[in-house]
């Protein structure tokens, strides 16, 4: 482990504890993968945290152990102490709740399920305590809106991941051709993804033609692609625990004429939502000055979804772009923040367009980080 990351594991615990203390909380939970290792730099299909104002527990059970000793070993000493599971990770955070903290302890609302939740809650009422020193308290996004503003590292991580998804995307268009299979694309796609340096795909990627391109998350079939098709291929790679994610819309061939239009309408919504990235814009702003473009064209209705959503070490994220402001936050937007620009324009039995990328808030605007032509 570098330099750079255990100052970023020390300072991400520092803040956590700085925060917890503002919300008179005295430990946080950790049950949520991201958030695991965002925290503690542990990657692996099960864990769980115990972050208090004086320690750090890491819990794993036996297939971590060799990983997660090796990564406190590169660590501050005393930064995190390892806890291995004996029985199971409810227990494993039960005793490691009743052992060191007393107060309120915090757990991931958002994540915890409520079955987890009553058993935690009844394991720390043992041992005769009928009101239990520790009582559980479910809060929301104090990792996450941390997460939201990348450190430096991150940045170039996402910067790194971006320009390799620029190189796949690339060889994208000579995979589209008259007479093959949605799906058959979608598999070449996911091989270039990680011969190009990915880990893997970040989620399941979409090839949809023709009228297929009216469903925005679409699932590749056995449809082929046809001469006229316009083709959504929205597609994204995992690099270093990164998501990066990128949509270009083609046509095979000229094109069908009465998307030409559509797609014209989406580059100018896509470009208006990227000039109105700043530090200080709303979320529900960028996705307004989308918004108004494309109703300008008299597609409205036919932009249905937000304009963009974060990136990081989960594919979808703070900020949410988004003309929803009552149901998500719409805090502004700060140097730091990575979030996908999208607009898209979708007409049942015809066919969609949408076109995205990757953008970073910087000091005086933003950094587009992908670097694909629209029109490949």
């Amino acid at each position: 482990m570098t330099a750079v990351r255990q100052f970023s594991m020390t300072h991400r615990l520092s803040t956590l504890r700085s925060d917890l203390a503002a919300r008179g909380l005295d430990a946080l939970v950790v049950t949520h993968l991201p958030n695991l290792r965002y925290l503690t730099g542990f990657s692996g299909t099960a864990g769980a945290a115990v972050v208090s104002h004086t320690q750090c527990v890491l819990i794993v059970d036996f297939r971590y152990e060799t990983a997660a000793r090796a990564l406190v070993a590169d660590l501050p000493q005393g930064l995190i102490d390892i806890r291995l599971v004996e029985r199971t990770y409810d227990d494993a955070l039960g005793d490691v709740l009743l052992e060191s903290v007393t107060g309120k302890a915090a757990v991931e609302g958002a994540s915890m399920t409520v079955g987890r939740f009553n058993r935690l809650a009844d394991r720390l009422k043992q041992r005769g305590h009928t009101d239990p020193a520790t009582v559980l308290v479910p809060t929301e996004r104090i990792v996450e809106r941390r997460r939201a503003v990348k450190d430096a590292a991150e940045i170039n991580t996402l910067r790194e991941a971006a320009r390799l998804l620029s190189e796949v995307a690339w060889r994208v268009p000579s995979m589209v051709r008259h007479g093959r299979a949605e799906v058959e694309i979608a598999a070449d796609i996911d091989m270039a993804i990680r011969n190009g340096g990915f880990e893997r795909p970040a989620f399941d990627t979409i090839v949809a033609g023709g009228e297929n391109g009216a469903r925005p998350h679409a699932r590749p079939g056995k449809r082929q692609v046809g001469e006229g098709d316009w083709v959504v291929l929205d597609f994204g790679g995992i690099y270093d625990g990164y998501c990066v994610d990128l949509t270009r819309t083609i046509p095979v061939g000229s094109g069908r004429s009465d998307l030409s239009g559509v797609a014209a309408a989406v580059l100018e919504a896509h470009d208006a939502a990227i000039a109105a990235v700043r530090p200080g814009a709303r979320p529900s702003e960028i996705d307004g000055a989308a918004r108004q473009v494309l109703a300008r064209h008299g597609l409205a209705d036919a932009f249905g979804h937000g304009t963009g959503h974060g990136l990081g070490l989960e594919v979808h994220e703070d900020p949410r772009i988004s003309k929803l402001p009552g149901a998500l936050p719409d805090d502004p937007v700060v140097p730091g923040m990575v979030f996908t620009i999208e607009p898209g324009a979708y007409i049942p039995g015809v066919g969609g367009v949408r076109i995205e990328d990757d953008v970073l808030v910087v000091e005086d605007g933003c950094e587009v980080l992908t670097d694909v032509p629209i029109g490949f």
